[in-house]
């Protein structure tokens, strides 16, 4: 008799234990998705992935001036070789830096007789608008745009570094360029994915990867990139593994050259300067055909 009560009680117990699951997996989904809905409204994937930087720094003689996008306006900075330019560079810096720095130095090493246009991203220096990475696609295109009024036939080029190579390479597959050159691209999507999912199970890495816009998948961007490119790369960078730099690498559809530095960190130079300007000249010798 006691064996037939216990028995009987069991249906009832399991009942119950799958309530008490269901009610603990009920809090849980309610939880995960007020915290997810926080991460968006927060805008938790340009919070995290982009460091903006305001001035002022030394701008080594580059030129300033302002261009208008759906933002407010757009802070570009030119520098040139001593000679009147036979082609034009639109050059997109990594995360957490201004473009005024560098300018100057980087237009006096170009190969060629060129000109430098870099853009401070928006939210960035003295570019108006929030900082956000669906920002950064739009305004590298305004900026392409008017460098394309100024150049007229002459060949247009696009350089990139680290985050800049998404900009780089959403303008390259939407507008003419003669020619590409990346320093550690990433791969956004791949990354997030990939280096930030274990902490939460992949419960908040995957959600945040698909916030990252279209336009900023150097992947899928890649593939419809038909310009040359050189990609300097580096094997032991700790900021953007090289598999997520060689996932873009593969997807890149023109004609290509990998430079790749092994031992190289993130901002370690990648290769000697003569190689790099040697690639870079063949792209010029060929856009003037």
């Amino acid at each position: 008799m006691l064996k037939f009560l216990t028995f009987a009680k069991r249906p009832h117990d399991m009942k119950n234990r799958a309530r008490r699951i269901l009610r603990r997996l009920m809090i849980f989904l309610a939880v995960y998705m007020t915290v997810l809905l926080g991460a968006f409204a927060l805008g938790l994937p340009d919070r995290l992935m982009l460091w903006p930087q305001s001035g002022p720094v030394s701008a080594h003689g580059a030129t300033r001036f302002t261009v208008p996008w759906s933002g407010g306006d757009l802070e570009l900075w030119k520098a040139r070789t001593n000679r009147e330019p036979e082609a034009y560079v639109l050059r997109f810096h990594g995360n957490g830096d201004l473009v005024e720095h560098w300018v100057t130095s980087e237009a006096q090493d170009l190969p060629f007789a060129g000109e430098m246009w870099a853009m401070n991203y928006p939210g960035f220096g003295g570019s108006t608008g929030p900082a956000s990475l669906k920002a950064i696609g739009e305004s590298a295109l305004v900026a392409y745009d008017a460098l394309a009024k100024v150049a007229g036939d002459k060949p247009i080029f696009v350089f990139g570094t680290s985050m800049g190579t998404t900009a780089a390479l959403r303008v390259a597959s939407a507008r003419k360029v003669a020619g590409v050159f990346l320093h550690n691209p990433p791969a956004l999507r791949s990354i997030i994915v990939g280096d930030h999912g274990w902490w939460n199970l992949w419960l908040l890495a995957v959600p945040l990867s698909w916030r990252v816009p279209a336009s900023l998948d150097s992947v899928a961007n890649g593939a419809q990139c038909i310009a040359p490119a050189v990609f300097a790369m580096s094997g032991k960078d700790t900021v953007v593994r090289y598999r997520y730099q060689r996932e873009v690498f593969d997807a890149y559809k023109g004609e290509k050259h990998a430079l790749v530095r092994p031992d190289a960190n993130h901002n370690d130079p990648i290769v000697d300067r003569a190689e790099i300007n040697q690639h870079l000249l063949q792209m010029f010798t060929a856009a003037r055909r």
